[in-house]
């Protein structure tokens, strides 16, 4: 392998950020009885399980226990994922299927959630876990994004350069892990705005925008 792809899951694998942000309210009015708005969630995206629901709470001032907070989320989003499958968004699987059959590039999932809640949505849009060569979670690291932890640890796992990997984020915090880790970020709109994904080296609407060749010409051209 020469270079490597490095996909997010929450926002650019398959499109959860709306019933993230969904099951976290229901879990606040069932644990707390707060009264809290999906669209409060959206400046956490990307931070971790812990940090995602710990953030609201504070600016409720709601003391949570965040194990049992993290655990019941985890419940209602499963529970609505029942009534509201997730397919893979667009552009994800066409270049996964090109990369895995092109012998120069590796394949990895670097996501902040936990395996036991990512793996079944990962698997649930069609990809399977065994086509990547890398599969890192938040249970594999002890820092979540912006710090580069997990995208550091994910290239050390594939053993490729940083600098010749290519992750695809939607959250400001991951474009800001993946700019520090030393690695190239395509960010896709999916979840916030444009202009707050500026940081990244290059911004689109979707995956589908994109080919494997051009992908490869981005990280061999360092």
């Amino acid at each position: 392998m020469q270079w490597a792809l490095i996909f997010d899951v929450d926002g650019v694998v398959a499109d959860t950020e709306t019933l993230n942000a969904r099951a976290s309210a229901l879990m606040m009015h069932q644990l707390y009885g707060a009264e809290v708005q999906p669209e409060e969630y959206r400046e956490f995206v990307g931070t971790g399980d812990e940090r995602y629901v710990e953030g609201v709470a504070e600016k409720h001032g709601v003391t949570i226990d965040t194990e049992a907070a993290v655990e019941r989320r985890r419940q209602n989003f499963f529970e609505l994922l029942k009534d509201h499958p997730l397919p893979a968004m667009p552009g994800v699987m066409a270049i996964v299927q090109a990369a895995r059959v092109s012998a120069d590039v590796g394949l990895a999932i670097a996501t902040s959630g936990n395996a036991d809640k990512q793996f079944p949505v990962i698997e649930g849009t069609g990809l399977k876990l065994e086509w990547f060569d890398a599969v890192i979670t938040g249970d594999d690291v002890t820092k979540k994004k912006p710090d580069p932890q997990i995208y550091l640890v994910t290239a050390a796992r594939l053993g490729i350069e940083p600098e010749r990997c290519i992750v695809f984020e939607d959250a400001p915090a991951g474009v800001a892990a993946a700019r520090a880790a030393g690695m190239i970020c395509v960010a896709i709109t999916s979840s916030v705005e444009a202009d707050k994904l500026a940081d990244a080296d290059l911004v689109v609407d979707s995956l589908a925008e994109l080919s494997l060749a051009k992908l490869r010409g981005m990280a061999l051209s360092r």
